[in-house]
Order: C-alpha cells, then sequence, then structure tokens
C-alpha cells in the first residue's frame, strides 16, 4: 500500500520562514549537487556532530563543533526534498524510504552525542532518544493507516530540536549550572539531567495520548466485527 502521497502536517513554528530560506537555498544550489548527495551530507554532519560532542570532554569548547554539524546536518536533511521539488526530480517511494530510514539514524547520532557529551547523563539521553523513536514509529504509522504525515507536535519539529540542543550546549558553556547537582536516589543529576528527564516523559506522555486517541477514532471507523459461526 503506497502512503508516500499522504497529507504532510507541518505546523512548526519556524515552518514558513523556513520553507522560503530552503526555495532560496535550493535555487542557488549548482547543478552537480543532488538530493541524494545532501541526503547524505547530512548523515555525514549528525556522524561527526557525535564525534565532537565526545571531544567536548576533553576541551568544551568543541561544542561550538558540534553545533555546527547540527547546523550542517539541517542543511542537507531539509534541502534535499526541497531541490527534489524545485527541480522536479522527486523520486517518492525511494525518497520517502531513505529519508526517513536516515532520520531513525540521525536521530540516534544526535541523542547519542548529547549523552557523549558532559552535558548530561548517557541514560537520560537514551531514554530521550526512546522518546522520540516512539513518536517516530507513531508518525510512520499514521501515515500509512490514516493517511496523515505528522511532521511536527506541539507546534515543534526537527528544526527546532537542532536549535533546542545548540542552545543547552550554549548554556552549558557559559553558566555554572553543570555544577548544582541534586541528589536523586543518591545520584547526582544536573539541571541539564533532570530537564532531559522532563522531555523524554513528554515525549513518552504525547506518543501515549496520541495513539490513545487515534485508537478511539480507528475503532469507531473500523469496529469489531462479529464473528459467525458457519
Amino acid at each position: 500500500m503506497e502512503k508516500v502521497n499522504s497529507k504532510r502536517v507541518q505546523t512548526s513554528l519556524l515552518n514558513a520562514a523556513e520553507k522560503k530560506l530552503l526555495l532560496k537555498l535550493a535555487a542557488k544550489q549548482p547543478s552537480w549537487v543532488t538530493s541524494d548527495m545532501l541526503t547524505y551530507f547530512g548523515v555525514v554532519a549528525a556522524v561527526l556532530y557525535a564525534f565532537f560532542c565526545w571531544m567536548a570532554n576533553f576541551n568544551v569548547n568543541y561544542l561550538w563543533i558540534a553545533s555546527l554539524c547540527l547546523v550542517l546536518n539541517w542543511y542537507g536533511d531539509s534541502l534535499d526534498g526541497t531541490l527534489a521539488r524545485v527541480r522536479q526530480t522527486q523520486r517518492p517511494k525511494y525518497g520517502f524510504f531513505i529519508d526517513h530510514s536516515l532520520d531513525a539514524l540521525t536521530t540516534c547520532l544526535f541523542c547519542i552525542g548529547l549523552g557523549l557529551a558532559p552535558v548530561m547523563y548517557l541514560s537520560i539521553s537514551l531514554f530521550i532518544m526512546g522518546g522520540y523513536l516512539c513518536m517516530s514509529i507513531y508518525t510512520y504509522l499514521s501515515t500509512i493507516v490514516m493517511d496523515k504525515f505528522q511532521l511536527t507536535y506541539a507546534s515543534l519539529g526537527p528544526t527546532e530540536a537542532r536549535l533546542i540542543i545548540i542552545a543547552v550546549y550554549i548554556l552549558y558553556i557559559f553558566n555554572p549550572w553543570p555544577d548544582v547537582k541534586v541528589d536523586i536516589a543518591g545520584v547526582p543529576w544536573s539541571v541539564f539531567d533532570i530537564t532531559g528527564a522532563v522531555v523524554a516523559v513528554i515525549l513518552f506522555s504525547i506518543y501515549i495520548a496520541s495513539m490513545v486517541r487515534d485508537l478511539r477514532y480507528l475503532s469507531k471507523i473500523d469496529p469489531p466485527k462479529t464473528f459467525v459461526k458457519k
């Protein structure tokens, strides 16, 4: 069943401005730049992001380079589809498959990088990753079952998520918060650990609430059948 042309739901805070910028960038790309090149460029940037997050344990200023890698990842990940649409070279099935397969990988790299950096415990960042991947799975199920491709939740999308991570790194570099610890079950938690745990709980809560809502809707349009013994 082909669902790649499902209705796209995009209500992020920066959506309008981002679309205008991406259209301008797409128009300026040289002819030898392809959508696939941009896609893989974004993945390489995500790998470098995770590496420089780990390097920040030795010098916190590597977080600046990690933040730059997030910007480069946005460039490749967000521009690939726009370039295809501008040039009328869309490959709906191939593009949908490769884009969202690699999105899962880059999501893991974002969260693992967050945990490899000296910002928060790896366990907390993996908790966030679990919530985000559950939301991703829900998005793809909605695409198949209800022809609704939900790209954003609570007016936040991947672009806003990248900016939040960059903001967290800037706060970490310039503020004394990492030194403020709260003892929870015998484990010292920083402000960033607590914030990360709250974010993960919110992600799982949105996932569960959305799933329950859609189950109620689906139970009405696809009610249980009565078995009749022949």
